[in-house]
Protein backbone atom coordinates (compact mmCIF):
# COMPACT_ATOMS: atom_id res chain seq x y z
CA UNK A 1 0.00 0.00 0.00
CA UNK A 2 1.55 3.65 -1.05
CA UNK A 3 2.64 5.24 1.97
CA UNK A 4 -0.05 8.37 1.39
CA UNK A 5 -2.98 5.83 2.56
CA UNK A 6 -1.47 5.13 5.33
CA UNK A 7 -3.66 7.37 7.00
CA UNK A 8 -6.65 6.09 5.28
CA UNK A 9 -9.13 3.52 7.57
CA UNK A 10 -10.86 0.87 5.70
CA UNK A 11 -14.03 0.11 7.96
CA UNK A 12 -17.85 -1.42 7.14
CA UNK A 13 -19.84 1.33 6.11
CA UNK A 14 -22.47 2.96 8.91
CA UNK A 15 -25.89 3.86 8.04
CA UNK A 16 -24.19 7.78 8.03
CA UNK A 17 -22.55 6.95 5.33
CA UNK A 18 -24.70 5.23 2.90
CA UNK A 19 -25.63 8.97 0.93
CA UNK A 20 -22.15 10.02 0.61
CA UNK A 21 -21.88 6.07 -0.66
CA UNK A 22 -24.17 6.55 -3.32
CA UNK A 23 -23.37 9.81 -4.15
CA UNK A 24 -19.85 8.63 -5.21
CA UNK A 25 -20.52 5.99 -6.65
CA UNK A 26 -23.00 6.97 -8.72
CA UNK A 27 -20.26 10.62 -9.62
CA UNK A 28 -17.49 7.21 -10.70
CA UNK A 29 -20.07 5.12 -13.02
CA UNK A 30 -22.02 7.91 -14.33
CA UNK A 31 -19.85 11.07 -14.13
CA UNK A 32 -16.93 9.26 -15.77
CA UNK A 33 -19.13 7.32 -18.44
CA UNK A 34 -19.11 3.84 -17.51
CA UNK A 35 -23.33 3.84 -17.12
CA UNK A 36 -25.32 5.98 -18.82
CA UNK A 37 -27.24 8.54 -16.74
CA UNK A 38 -30.51 6.98 -18.03
CA UNK A 39 -29.70 3.19 -16.87
CA UNK A 40 -31.85 1.82 -14.46
CA UNK A 41 -28.35 0.84 -12.98
CA UNK A 42 -28.11 3.92 -11.53
CA UNK A 43 -30.43 3.84 -8.93
CA UNK A 44 -29.06 0.80 -7.97
CA UNK A 45 -25.62 3.04 -7.84
CA UNK A 46 -27.34 4.67 -5.23
CA UNK A 47 -29.01 3.01 -3.15
CA UNK A 48 -26.58 2.02 -0.84
CA UNK A 49 -28.73 1.00 2.16
CA UNK A 50 -30.53 -1.43 -0.22
CA UNK A 51 -26.97 -3.38 -0.78
CA UNK A 52 -26.02 -2.93 2.55
CA UNK A 53 -29.22 -4.91 3.83
CA UNK A 54 -27.60 -7.88 1.80
CA UNK A 55 -24.19 -7.00 1.42
CA UNK A 56 -21.22 -5.59 3.36
CA UNK A 57 -20.00 -2.38 1.99
CA UNK A 58 -16.58 -1.26 2.49
CA UNK A 59 -15.06 2.57 2.82
CA UNK A 60 -11.79 3.93 2.88
CA UNK A 61 -12.07 7.08 4.74
CA UNK A 62 -9.42 9.77 6.06
CA UNK A 63 -9.82 12.64 8.19
CA UNK A 64 -13.47 12.28 7.91
CA UNK A 65 -13.62 12.26 4.25
CA UNK A 66 -15.19 9.51 2.26
CA UNK A 67 -12.26 7.98 -0.54
CA UNK A 68 -13.93 5.12 -1.48
CA UNK A 69 -16.34 2.12 -0.83
CA UNK A 70 -16.87 -1.25 -2.97
CA UNK A 71 -19.79 -3.89 -1.73
CA UNK A 72 -18.65 -7.40 -1.04
CA UNK A 73 -21.23 -10.07 -1.56
CA UNK A 74 -20.95 -13.77 -0.65
CA UNK A 75 -22.31 -16.23 -3.37
CA UNK A 76 -26.13 -16.85 -2.76
CA UNK A 77 -26.94 -13.36 -1.84
CA UNK A 78 -28.95 -10.84 -3.41
CA UNK A 79 -25.90 -8.73 -5.06
CA UNK A 80 -24.03 -11.85 -6.10
CA UNK A 81 -24.30 -11.49 -9.80
CA UNK A 82 -21.23 -14.27 -10.62
CA UNK A 83 -20.12 -15.63 -6.98
CA UNK A 84 -20.41 -19.06 -7.33
CA UNK A 85 -19.58 -21.18 -4.15
CA UNK A 86 -16.00 -20.92 -3.19
CA UNK A 87 -16.16 -17.15 -4.33
CA UNK A 88 -16.39 -14.22 -2.53
CA UNK A 89 -17.49 -11.17 -5.10
CA UNK A 90 -16.76 -7.73 -4.66
CA UNK A 91 -18.97 -4.93 -6.64
CA UNK A 92 -19.12 -1.24 -7.68
CA UNK A 93 -15.64 -0.54 -6.91
CA UNK A 94 -15.66 3.68 -6.54
CA UNK A 95 -12.59 5.33 -5.37
CA UNK A 96 -12.82 9.44 -5.58
CA UNK A 97 -11.20 10.69 -8.59
CA UNK A 98 -8.90 13.51 -6.40
CA UNK A 99 -7.75 10.11 -4.24
CA UNK A 100 -6.83 7.77 -7.22
CA UNK A 101 -2.99 6.81 -7.24
CA UNK A 102 -2.49 6.93 -3.19
CA UNK A 103 -3.69 3.05 -2.96
CA UNK A 104 -7.27 3.52 -1.81
CA UNK A 105 -8.08 1.08 -4.25
CA UNK A 106 -5.78 -1.75 -3.08
CA UNK A 107 -6.35 -0.94 0.63
CA UNK A 108 -9.91 -1.91 -0.36
CA UNK A 109 -9.22 -4.95 -2.34
CA UNK A 110 -6.63 -6.10 0.45
CA UNK A 111 -9.40 -5.99 2.86
CA UNK A 112 -11.87 -7.86 0.60
CA UNK A 113 -8.80 -10.38 0.28
CA UNK A 114 -8.47 -10.56 3.65
CA UNK A 115 -11.82 -11.09 4.17
CA UNK A 116 -12.07 -14.08 1.87
CA UNK A 117 -8.91 -16.14 3.20
CA UNK A 118 -10.02 -15.30 6.90
CA UNK A 119 -13.93 -16.94 5.80
CA UNK A 120 -12.23 -19.76 3.67
CA UNK A 121 -12.88 -18.54 0.28
CA UNK A 122 -11.45 -20.15 -2.58
CA UNK A 123 -10.98 -17.62 -5.08
CA UNK A 124 -12.62 -13.79 -4.75
CA UNK A 125 -14.03 -12.77 -8.26
CA UNK A 126 -15.23 -9.79 -9.62
CA UNK A 127 -16.89 -8.45 -13.28
CA UNK A 128 -15.51 -5.17 -15.27
CA UNK A 129 -16.51 -2.93 -17.87
CA UNK A 130 -14.26 -2.48 -20.70
CA UNK A 131 -13.93 1.42 -19.87
CA UNK A 132 -12.64 0.79 -16.69
CA UNK A 133 -8.69 0.76 -17.44
CA UNK A 134 -7.58 2.30 -13.98
CA UNK A 135 -9.45 -0.56 -12.19
CA UNK A 136 -8.37 -3.42 -14.75
CA UNK A 137 -4.39 -2.58 -14.29
CA UNK A 138 -5.03 -2.21 -10.93
CA UNK A 139 -6.48 -5.87 -11.12
CA UNK A 140 -3.92 -7.09 -13.41
CA UNK A 141 -0.55 -6.10 -10.61
CA UNK A 142 -3.25 -8.02 -8.07
CA UNK A 143 -2.82 -10.61 -9.75
CA UNK A 144 -6.59 -11.55 -11.09
CA UNK A 145 -7.28 -13.60 -14.50
CA UNK A 146 -10.05 -13.08 -16.77
CA UNK A 147 -12.24 -15.37 -17.28
CA UNK A 148 -13.51 -15.20 -20.78
CA UNK A 149 -15.86 -18.38 -20.32
CA UNK A 150 -17.97 -16.08 -17.42
CA UNK A 151 -18.10 -12.52 -19.62
CA UNK A 152 -21.71 -11.68 -19.36
CA UNK A 153 -23.72 -9.00 -21.22
CA UNK A 154 -26.20 -6.54 -19.99
CA UNK A 155 -29.32 -5.71 -20.79
CA UNK A 156 -27.82 -3.17 -22.81
CA UNK A 157 -25.68 -5.32 -24.77
CA UNK A 158 -22.25 -4.09 -22.96
CA UNK A 159 -19.93 -6.50 -22.72
CA UNK A 160 -18.19 -7.17 -19.14
CA UNK A 161 -15.45 -9.15 -17.71
CA UNK A 162 -15.24 -11.61 -15.38
CA UNK A 163 -12.05 -11.56 -13.48
CA UNK A 164 -10.66 -14.29 -10.31
CA UNK A 165 -8.12 -14.57 -8.35
CA UNK A 166 -7.45 -17.46 -6.93
CA UNK A 167 -6.75 -17.72 -3.35
CA UNK A 168 -3.34 -20.08 -1.87
CA UNK A 169 -4.94 -22.39 1.02
CA UNK A 170 -2.39 -21.98 4.20
CA UNK A 171 -2.82 -25.00 5.91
Amino acid sequence: MASEANDVQIRDAEAADFAAIGDLTVEVYVGEGHVNPESPYVAELADTATRAASAEILVAVRGGELLGSLTMARPGTAFADIARPGELEFRMLAVSKRARGLGIGRALLERVVDTARAEGFDAVVLTTMPTMQDARRMYDRFGFAQVPERGWFTGSGLSLTVMRLALETTT
